[in-house]
């Protein structure tokens, strides 16, 4: 789900995989960790991950933290 530049996910619109999210945000839905932007098309985009692998972003400063986190 990830590479070195940030977060990526699978765009249904344009049917490609590992496309970058832009200035992704994380939250917390029923114990969920789900990653939402859009990519430079400006079609949204949402990636769901792991708890170690959102917190590693929000670290590295790749993502933010959006709602549901305490």
């Amino acid at each position: 789900m990830a590479n070195e530049s940030g977060i990526t996910a699978y765009s249904v619109k344009t049917k490609t995989k590992n496309v970058p999210i832009i200035d992704p945000v994380i939250d917390i839905k029923s114990g969920r960790y789900i990653a939402s932007g859009k990519d430079s098309a400006g079609n949204k985009l949402s990636a769901i991950m792991s708890k170690a692998s959102a917190e590693g972003h929000i670290e590295k400063g790749n993502a933010k933290k959006g709602t549901g986190w305490s």
